[in-house]
């Protein structure tokens, strides 16, 4: 294996195309919304092999940042779809309460099937009445009596309707859904796919060259630092918990869709860490950025949630003195790195507010 400036390793196509992004288009819908599924971009025809190692490593990076892109991507998608499903649950149970209301007229409607028309009750107050008072008095509750069937048939048609309605909607929340864990199901197999890819092209360079790949992907591997010293400066109980839990994951495997106790990815390191503290978050690193309230770069405190890339693809949690931890990217463990990188995207606190 040449290593003085050709080289003759052979690059899978997902490095040499740079993986084209797949697109996830699942916006988190309402019960009626049709299914928004639309299929992934073709990836690009493969360029010509790498002339240099220096070219194959800059296209193993570049394949590396665009698949921590794609496993975001999922996340998200996983996400949305967890939010379709639950559309889909909550409008299934409202159409079966509407269905339940309808049913409820059964024994009245029943009823006045059983009962005598009121053109037919209305002679047999003529022929039966004692007297004219009386006729008038037969009448009249007739009347009201025919008034209360219209009243009633109003409302059984209202309930029907309602009904039906609400039955249209929750199978149209459960097709979307259906068609979204179809789509994620097709996703994740096609990341799998890359991910292999990518690992086999990454074991191929020599470990100059990895090192290159990954600090120019996640930043220079830095000092832990201790974990006493920075839970001793944790803003909260709550904060310790979680920074004392993440740190002890430093050398722990990156693993794609990894949520833990061996092996995690970006979000799941960070979904691991605060769940320590007794905090949800979703297996998302965009669905993270969104929660807790934002934090100026010069403001950052231990625990708060770091973000990069636009949109934003990776998470990270701070640990002070310009530090973050984090699942860093494949192949490589979690570990500390600078939290000054070139795609800081800004900070979240969801911790002690």
């Amino acid at each position: 294996m040449q290593r003085n400036g050709t080289t003759s390793r052979r690059w899978s196509g997902a490095t040499l195309a740079v993986a084209a992004a797949v697109a996830v288009v699942l916006s988190p819908a309402t019960a009626t919304a049709a299914p928004t599924t639309p299929p992934a971009p073709a990836a690009p025809p493969a360029p010509a092999p790498p002339a240099t190692a220096a070219d194959a490593s800059r296209l193993v990076a570049e394949a590396g940042q665009q698949l921590t892109a794609l496993d975001e991507q999922v996340h998200a998608a996983q996400v949305t779809v967890a939010e379709q499903q639950q559309l889909a649950a909550v409008a299934a149970q409202t159409a079966d309460q509407a269905q339940t209301a309808l049913d409820a007229y059964a024994p009245q409607l029943a009823a006045i099937a059983q009962g005598a028309h009121t053109t037919q009750s209305r002679m047999a107050a003529f022929l039966t009445g004692s007297s004219a008072e009386d006729v008038v008095q037969q009448m009249t509750t007739l009347d009201l009596i025919a008034s209360h069937t219209e009243g009633l048939l109003a409302e059984v048609s209202i309930a029907e309707r309602t009904a039906q309605e609400a039955r249209t909607a929750a199978d149209a929340a459960a097709a979307q859904a259906t068609a979204g864990l179809a789509e994620l199901e097709r996703q994740q197999a096609e990341v799998r796919s890359r991910v292999a890819a990518y690992e086999a092209d990454f074991d191929r360079l020599t470990a100059a060259e990895q090192a290159a790949v990954t600090t120019r992907l996640a930043g220079p591997s830095l000092a832990a630092p201790s974990t006493a010293a920075v839970v001793a400066a944790a803003p909260s109980d709550q904060v310790a918990a979680a920074l004392e839990k993440a740190l002890a994951q430093i050398g722990d495997a990156y693993v794609w869709g990894g949520t833990g106790p061996d092996g995690f990815d970006c979000s799941g390191l960070t979904s691991f860490a605060y769940a320590a503290a007794g905090v949800a978050l979703p297996h998302s690193s965009r669905a993270q950025s969104r929660m807790g309230v934002a934090v100026d770069r010069s403001a950052l405190q231990p625990g708060d949630l770091v973000f990069f890339g636009s949109p934003v693809y990776h998470v990270g949690i701070y640990v002070g003195d310009g530090k973050m931890v984090h699942a860093r990217t494949f192949g490589q463990p979690v570990a500390v790195t600078s939290v000054d990188q070139g795609d800081y995207a800004g900070a979240r606190r969801v911790l002690g507010q």
